[in-house]
């Protein structure tokens, strides 16, 4: 800490932290276009000029001096900084002055007014009037791809989008070329961008130049219901606000969670709410004669209800999906027992995962925040860039620093930074020994889906956490050993047990032996697979589980419930509804209460609130909202004594084919196709 007077007033600020943060965190006011807490500083707007008084009075732009670069004032007193004086006020004012010389007074028409920098500085800064009388500049509208809208005469260079692309997104798709009033902010061959992480450049501009295009002019900002709520799109739980036009979602921004996602969120988080109002089911349906027939909620009870009457409790199963909620799983568990079966999945095919070794077995256990602090990591059977593409974003910013070293077993893709690829199967890993004998920093193992969801996956998951022990990577201050997942309920699932009880049966042998079969928002079901049986759909939308089902139940998307998520590390997250469900369609912890109430079975809850309830009695830990349950190392010290056979040599596979359609409310959205298309063919150049 160094001591500094502020307007007047004697401070104690960091000393390596900018002027402008320094003041700030004093709750002074700076102006800033250019400046951006997470990227590297440009200088570029001079908006934020403060006056320093040391030898002599000088102004200078906050955001580019830190405190230690001061001189020391008069007679040997600490420097005197001021952000309010005569020449301050001036200098913002001309500058303010030069940047509206070419902006064109469109707000009227414009989706950033109401919430535009350039607008609220204008005022707050800025003067009444301008001495420039000469014909605006015009520039050409770039078409950069399906998601941002281009409005480039606005553009006041401030080059926020291009350092995100460069420096976050690592993908280098974005520059200034020109000079002067020619400069100019395009693409490379103004071709379309293709990251995964590119709408954040709507967020950060501080102007009209970039929107989002699929919400282009559809609602001004003061217009929408703004619900703060999770993302489900992945497993990452990233904090998003979710802004609804009567009963649509028009917008999805992310929310600042320094542990999560910071303040990013990938596209498909962002743009996927078209495809919430797409391909929807509103309506109960039976199939007869081979078509699904509209039908009351009473009489598609009264076929299930026949049906479990005539069957043996071991002919019924039921199997949770990647977007099922703790409530509605825990509602079909307690449901499966009082019907007397133990029938019952939520992982995927062939899943190597078992709660039973315990809850270090099967998450991300060093935090993602805690990607920070590792020198080493190894990849195994994952990319992340396409299965979590903000936690990506972790990794990539900690390999800036020149601190990590980098390993891969699996597909050989650009994950936008650098690494050692070490082989594409199971049969490299002990490669990585060799590395491991150097000690380290932290060092940490992500091990993918493509490497779990295969016949020899218990045995890399065994080898694996051997090699954890053995080399320092799970001690009794660090855990490093993580569990990638990419469905945002999948943890919630295998923290609720969600999986065949003794001499119950998995995901494989329900879709072949049983005759009541219950998907619970199951899209991702080898469903060719189910040859008889009645089979009954409980989800939000008509995708393979519904083309398939004989019994469509409809229920509510994740915007439309209040429920629990647990992400990829364990942390407990809980949604708010933003809108109301189409149609007759109920939320899905309610279609089984009502349910299990016609088959003679009712559940010992009538609203949420008593369900959650008797969740926390038997689960204290999903009441710990935000928050992730200290889980010990037994599990995988479980993992790593279980012998297995030895390893295939069969290469892994992507578990992830295409970023853009990953879940049903993915394959309903036509921007998400448009952006699949869009990104086919393109190549990407990593950028450090």
């Amino acid at each position: 800490m160094v001591k500094i007077v502020i307007d007047g007033i004697e401070r104690e600020v960091p000393e390596q932290s900018t002027l402008l943060e320094g003041i700030e965190s004093l709750g002074i006011e700076v102006p800033r276009f250019c400046f951006h807490k997470r990227l590297s500083i440009a200088g570029n707007c001079r908006m934020c000029l403060v006056e320093i008084r040391s030898s002599s009075a000088k102004l200078v732009p906050s955001c580019a001096m830190r405190f230690h670069d001061l001189s020391p004032g008069l007679d040997g007193k600490a420097p005197e900084i001021f952000t309010n004086t005569l020449m301050v006020k001036k200098a913002r004012e001309g500058v303010m002055e030069f940047l509206l010389i070419n902006h064109p007074l469109d707000c009227p028409i414009c989706d950033q007014g109401g919430e535009c920098d350039l607008q609220d500085q204008a005022m707050a800064f800025g003067m009444d009037k301008s001495r420039y009388s000469e014909r605006k500049r015009a520039v050409e509208d770039k078409n950069v791809g399906p998601l941002v809208k281009t409005v480039m005469t606005r553009c006041i260079h401030c080059t926020r989008c291009v350092r995100f692309m460069n420096e976050v997104a690592g993908i280098s798709e974005l520059g200034l070329i020109g000079r002067g009033e020619d400069a100019e902010i395009t693409t490379y061959l103004e071709k379309a961008m293709a990251s995964e992480l590119q709408g954040n450049v709507i967020d950060l501009c501080p102007v009209g130049a970039l929107t989002s295009k699929p919400s282009s002019l559809q609602a001004r900002p003061w217009e929408l219901n703004k619900t703060d709520t999770i993302d489900v799109m992945d497993a990452v739980g990233s904090a998003i606000r979710v802004e609804t036009f009567g009963s649509e979602v028009i917008r999805i921004v992310p929310r600042t969670n320094e542990n999560v996602n910071e303040e990013w969120i990938s596209d498909k988080t962002r743009f996927i709410f078209d495809g919430l109002r797409t391909q929807r089911l509103d309506h109960p349906y039976i199939r007869k004669q081979g078509k699904l027939v509209l039908a009351t909620w009473k009489e598609a009870f009264l076929v299930i209800s026949e049906k479990i009457d005539s069957l043996d409790s071991s002919k019924i199963g039921a199997i949770a999906g990647d977007l099922a909620s703790v409530e509605e799983m825990y509602a079909m568990k307690q449901l499966m027992k009082m019907l007397g079966s133990k029938n019952m999945d939520c992982r995927e095919q062939q899943s190597a995962l078992d709660p039973a070794l315990g809850r270090s077995s099967y998450l991300f256990n060093s935090t993602i925040s805690g990607i920070e602090e590792s020198e080493f990591l190894l990849l195994v059977g994952t990319n992340p860039r396409k299965e979590a593409a903000v936690l990506n974003t972790r990794i990539r910013k900690r390999w800036i620093t020149g601190k990590l070293e980098i390993m891969l077993v699996g597909e050989n893709a650009d994950l936008t930074y650098d690494y050692h690829h070490l082989g594409l199967g199971p049969d490299s890993i002990q490669k990585v020994v060799d590395h491991l004998l150097i000690r380290r920093k932290n060092p940490m193992i992500i091990v993918g889906q493509g490497a779990l969801n295969r016949e020899d996956g218990a045995a890399i998951l065994s080898s694996l956490a051997q090699i954890a022990q053995s080399f320092g990577v799970v001690t009794d201050r660090w855990n490093g050993f993580n569990i990638l997942h990419t469905a945002a309920g999948r943890v919630g699932g295998l923290d609720l047990d969600f999986v065949p009880g003794k001499g119950g049966h998995n995901r494989e042998q329900m879709l072949e032996d049983s005759e009541i079969l219950f998907l619970l928002a199951a899209d991702e079901v080898d469903i060719m697979k189910r040859r008889s049986g009645l089979t009954v759909y409980i989800g939000s939308h008509g995708d393979v589980g519904a083309h398939h089902a004989d019994i469509i139940l409809p229920g509510a998307a994740y915007t439309e419930k209040s429920g629990t998520w647990v992400n990829t590390e364990g942390r407990v997250q809980m949604s708010k509804r933003a809108c109301l469900v189409p149609g007759d369609a109920r939320e899905d912890w309610a279609i089984l209460r009502a349910l299990s109430e016609a088959l003679g079975k009712t559940l010992p809850f009538n609203s949420l609130q008593q369900l959650r309830l008797a969740l926390y009695n038997e689960y204290p830990h999903f009441s710990d909202i935000d928050k992730i349950t200290y889980s010990d190392n037994t599990g995988i010290n479980a993992l790593a004594l279980r012998k297995y056979q030895p390893l295939s040599k069969s290469v892994f596979k992507p578990h992830v084919e295409d970023f853009y359609f990953t879940n049903p409310i993915a394959r309903s959205s036509s921007i998400m196709a448009s952006c699949s298309l869009s990104a086919q063919g393109t190549s990407t150049e990593i950028e450090k």
